[in-house]
């Protein structure tokens, strides 16, 4: 477990906030948890999309899932579906702004 992973307390708290992959075709979706580490380590260390250690899977899933989670809500929408009930709940210390559009590449 790196520094930047959530803890499992503040899993408990963050997982039923993560939409659910819709039922259909598809390949399998990528670990939640392992994709929103690696979205945080991006996040808290500044790196490029392309740099994250490949321990939290693939550059790109990572970044398509927060555009799609900033988009739809999840992260930063109303109500912080994500972002702000973990901040209010868990007491993380990390970044209290997000980067809007960001490019994997």
């Amino acid at each position: 477990m790196s520094r930047h992973d959530v803890t499992d307390q503040q899993w408990e708290i963050l997982e039923p906030l993560i939409p659910k992959q819709k039922p259909g075709r598809g390949r399998p979706r990528a670990d939640d948890r392992r994709t929103l580490n690696g979205i945080l380590f991006v996040l808290k260390t500044g790196c490029q999309w392309k740099d994250m250690p490949e321990e939290f899977g693939d550059h790109v899933t990572c970044w398509r899932r927060l555009d799609r989670w900033q988009r739809d809500g999840t992260w930063s929408g109303s109500g912080g579906r994500c972002w702000g009930n973990w901040m209010r709940k868990a007491s993380w210390n990390g970044p209290k702004r997000f980067w809007m559009g960001v490019s994997p590449r």
